[in-house]
């Protein structure tokens, strides 16, 4: 492959070897890798399994009951991460470590999911463990390959290379739901029960995540350097005096506490889609698996789509004009669904979702990337991930409690999804997106 040189910011071209592409698409190829889980797992097939099949079949067991249960171990997984995340991504910048603790990460994922496979109906407690488990892992690996963006690529290109990311994301859910597919109806034609297919499917998930994120490890380099250590000072409070020496100076990035705060609200409502698209479509409107998981691959084409036209386009007229062009699409597609009474109507949501996705996640990263000094990346993306665990608690939480209370009425609870977006766009436009890279620059 023919090697390609990226400009760095200034006071990485001094000790930092230039980048070239196999590195690039060896990070993008890490998104590739962990799509397959969050697809697989999180958002089509074993979170509609779960709700119906293991919760379902647990002795008495309330109407709405497994929604909530499946967001509650959704929930606790994000908490945890929202506690340690920031902590290990300033650990990892103090010690230039930052793929260690991804391939640590990476492999506690694939582990836990590949136990998934054998945990049987009415094993609750059990499923809800491995889950939360391979969600925490999955979760910081997330906010570490994020990390490595200010070290591959200028602010100008941030946009873009993230947008990149995210778009080959989708096709690898795209190939390990089609692989699940697969099985699905070879099983099917075996004559084979639920709990036979699911299980052989999770266990396909894991090894696609370990095999395709290999070159990750192999060609992806660690850039940061290691800063000396107070041998009075334990790695936990360097990393937590870091942290507070960092909102300390919150009058100082003023507009990324703001993009901050803005990101909490809308993306409850993007990570409530993303764990409960699934149970919606099979409970409110019906939807069997075979079409659901084709429902879900469409929508993974269209989310790579909307991912790779923003990140060019966010490079051209602003990260916050293109991200306010997405919530908008949110809304619209929240509204269809609401009011969808047939398949039709859900397929049209669907795609309107999956552009909005892949656009609202890829310029999330990006504009975050932009408002961070690049000697503190692993940190400032360690708040990023923070604020997407907590919106993850909030947002599927929230809608697993109203369809609890409504007993199991799901179309009121992803009505009270929409709040999210609607407050979130009002938030965004607070956001001054030049003063924040600015900030960045002058740190």
């Amino acid at each position: 492959m023919a090697q390609h040189k990226m400009t760095l910011f200034p006071e990485q071209q001094k000790k930092s070897p230039a980048v070239e592409r196999k590195e690039l698409v060896a990070w993008a190829l890490f998104d590739f890798a962990n799509s397959g889980y969050t697809t697989v797992v999180m958002t089509t097939i074993y979170s509609a399994y779960f709700v119906g099949v293991i919760a379902a079949e647990a002795s008495d067991m309330a109407p709405g009951m497994p929604t909530l249960l499946w967001s509650i171990a959704i929930g606790l997984a994000n908490f945890v991460v929202m506690i340690l995340g920031p902590v290990i991504g300033a650990l990892a910048d103090h010690q230039a470590r930052k793929k260690v603790f991804l391939l640590i990460s990476s492999i506690g994922c694939v582990f836990a999911t590949a136990l998934l496979a054998f945990v049987g109906p009415g094993e609750v407690l059990l499923s809800m463990l491995l889950v939360t488990i391979s969600a925490i892992m999955f979760a910081q690996g997330e906010n570490l390959i994020a990390a490595f963006l200010p070290e591959l690529v200028s602010k100008e290109k941030m946009g873009r290379m993230s947008g990149y990311g995210w778009c080959v994301g989708y096709f690898g859910g795209l190939l390990t739901l089609g692989c699940c597919l697969w099985i699905i109806h070879w099983g099917k034609q075996q004559g084979m029960l639920d709990t036979e297919i699911i299980p052989i499917t999770i266990l396909v998930t894991a090894a696609i995540f370990a095999l395709t994120a290999s070159p990750t490890f192999l060609y992806l380099r660690e850039r940061a350097v290691a800063q000396p250590k107070d041998d009075h000072v334990s790695y936990f409070r360097a990393s937590f005096n870091r942290l507070q020496h960092t909102f300390k100076q919150a009058s100082h990035f003023k507009d990324l506490f703001r993009f901050l705060l803005t990101l909490a609200v809308y993306q409850s409502g993007v990570s409530t889609v993303i764990v409960l698209a699934a149970i919606y479509a099979q409970e409110a409107m019906g939807f069997g698996r075979q079409e659901l998981i084709i429902l879900i691959m469409v929508v993974n084409v269209t989310a790579a789509v909307g991912a790779f036209i923003c990140g060019h386009l966010q490079d051209k007229i602003g990260s916050v004009p293109t991200l306010a062009i997405t919530l908008v699409l949110w809304i619209i597609a929240i509204v269809v669904a609401f009011l969808a009474t047939e398949a039709a109507h859900m397929w049209i949501a669907g795609n309107i979702i999956g552009a909005a996705m892949g656009s609202s996640q890829a310029v999330s990263r990006a504009l975050v990337s932009k408002f961070t000094p690049a000697n503190r990346s692993g940190e400032f993306l360690g708040l990023w991930g923070v604020v997407i665990r907590l919106s993850a608690i909030i947002g599927p939480l929230s809608y697993g409690l109203v369809s609890y209370f409504t007993q199991g009425n799901h179309r009121q609870a992803l009505l009270s999804t929409l709040v999210f977006f609607v407050v979130g766009l009002w938030l965004l436009m607070r956001v001054d997106e030049n003063r924040g890279k600015l900030a960045a620059t002058e740190s």
